[in-house]
């Protein structure tokens, strides 16, 4: 039975070319190229193993695009505004950008379809990421994203007996097992999570069916990137070379 042609937008985000909405606007300029040939019509199908190429122009216009790292404080929401709270992004601003960190000054165009990649609860705090660039998004974010994520978390209460192997692996949530997690006692009384998916209000949950009560949470890492000295409320530019 033969391969089904796919669409070639899918099939440039599946490789992590770019976001399917990138590839459409690539495609149109002619700045994309299938085994050689330039294909500038939006809907065209390819085979999954077909050649593609970007152009240079198509290089260049992502090298510009921004991503944003903050140090998000308690009382934000990562995303859509709840009743009496502000999203994270207002926090993007000239003065507060972190002077400990060189780089660019911010400009209007950065904010231009600059969009959260991932979630960070109203009670916790740490590291959270803005970017205009469809790649870093599908990796943090994406279907099949498996992105470490370390947090930092303050607990209390007294821990069921075998509960902490049940926090590394054994637990349900919402019907669904969750994936194995790495736990470890850090002080009698904080705890480091490090996760591979991101379910609503998941560590507090973990916590809860284990007998502990989260009183602090901090995400310091995701991937490769570490939340480091960037100071609370305010944000810096993704380095050149700095890679999730």
């Amino acid at each position: 039975m033969s391969e089904e042609p796919v669409r070639l937008s899918k099939v440039m985000a599946e490789r992590g070319l770019c976001s399917r909405r990138e590839a459409d606007v690539y495609i149109e300029r002619g700045w994309v190229r299938v085994d050689g040939q330039v294909v500038d019509q939006l809907g065209t199908r390819i085979l999954r193993d077909q050649q593609i190429e970007l152009d240079s122009r198509a290089k260049r216009q992502q090298s510009d695009l921004a991503t944003i790292l903050m140090h998000k404080p308690i009382g934000f929401v990562s995303a859509q505004p709840e009743h009496g709270y502000e999203p994270a992004i207002v926090l993007i601003t000239p003065d507060r950008q972190d002077p400990d960190f060189p780089g660019p000054r911010l400009h209007p165009e950065h904010m231009r379809g600059l969009a959260v990649a991932g979630r960070l609860d109203i009670d916790s705090k740490g590291l959270l990421v803005f970017t205009q660039d469809g790649r870093i998004a599908r990796q943090l974010i994406g279907e099949d994203s498996e992105m470490e994520k370390e947090y930092l978390v303050r607990v209390e209460g007294l821990l069921a007996p075998g509960g902490l192997e049940r926090l590394r692996h054994g637990l349900t949530m919402d019907g669904k097992a969750l994936e194995p997690a790495q736990v470890e006692w850090l002080n009698d009384g904080q705890l480091r999570f490090v996760l591979r998916e991101g379910r609503k209000r998941q560590i507090r949950r973990m916590c809860e069916a284990v007998g502990l009560k989260v009183t602090g949470l901090k995400r310091v890492r995701i991937g490769r990137v570490r939340l480091g000295k960037l100071r609370e409320g305010m944000w810096r530019f993704l380095r050149p070379g700095e890679e999730f």
